[in-house]
């Protein structure tokens, strides 16, 4: 079976006085999700307004990540999976990164 799909994918920086705001929005046709991240500055550090960036960015997308997981959690088990504290490994699809 073949599946191709795309999603539209928008990531928002905001930096003011040392504090980086990053929102991440996925629509994948069916849901819109929401990531967001923030990287503040210590004053004892240079600013780098790119490092701020990166690390809100990245924030962001680990938000998305818990989201989307969530999501496709509850799409398994609302096709018959059993719940996701139970599934070893995630009831027939794997995790390649645990390998």
């Amino acid at each position: 079976m073949s599946h191709t799909v795309e999603w539209q994918v928008r990531l928002s920086l905001l930096e003011d006085q040392g504090t980086t705001s990053a929102s991440l929005e996925v629509d994948t046709g069916t849901a819109t999700l929401t990531g967001h991240g923030t990287a503040r500055c210590a004053p004892q550090d240079t600013d780098i307004p790119a490092v701020g960036d990166e690390l809100a960015a990245a924030r962001a997308l680990e938000d998305l990540a818990v989201q989307l997981r969530r999501t496709a959690y509850g799409d398994m088990q609302a096709a018959g999976a059993p719940s996701a504290g139970s599934l070893k490994p995630y009831a027939g699809w794997l995790d390649m990164s645990a390998s």
